[in-house]
């Protein structure tokens, strides 16, 4: 009976130490650098509303197959939801299977990369370049040409027919 109180403990003692890893792992939004667009916390929030205020600006993650951007088909461009700046064509639009819009090209320049190793994951997080906008996470197992997969919270962008 000790061993198996031993071992519940261990098991127990391990799930609470990887709690404890993953919620100091877990980082809120640095303050941005320099951006073309800047506003205070309280702008952005009366600007974007609450849902977009959480994955622009405290890099949130929206329910996948939540965003109606998922099914839209028309030529256009996806723009930055925060400041308007375009982002990703709807020529480089793929249905990823993964619940978000995802395409497999950015809009040339527009797109800033940052390492993010949160949640014991080795990712690559995107931002808008002129706003810091969140935009979400790139991956290798999108298809040719480029083999990237621009995985993108909908509610990060808006779309404007072309």
């Amino acid at each position: 009976m000790t061993n198996m109180q031993f071992n519940r403990r261990g098991l127990f003692g391990a799930a609470a130490l990887t709690a404890i890893g993953v919620a100091i792992s877990a980082r809120s939004v640095a303050a941005p650098t320099r951006f073309q667009v800047t506003r205070t916390p309280a702008e952005w929030r009366k600007r974007l509303g609450a849902e977009r205020y959480n994955v622009l600006r405290q890099e949130g993650t929206e329910r996948p197959y939540s965003s109606p951007l998922n099914k839209e088909k028309r030529r256009g461009i996806y723009a930055c939801a925060g400041c308007d700046l375009p982002v990703f064509l709807s020529t480089a639009k793929f249905d990823s299977g993964t619940g978000w819009p995802s395409f497999w090209r950015e809009f040339p320049g527009n797109v800033a990369y940052k390492r993010d190793t949160s949640l014991f994951m080795n990712r690559t997080e995107e931002h808008c370049r002129r706003c810091g906008g969140h935009l979400g996470h790139l991956f290798d197992d999108g298809p040719k040409p480029t083999g990237k997969r621009h995985c993108i919270n909908g509610l990060s962008l808006t779309f404007r027919p072309a």
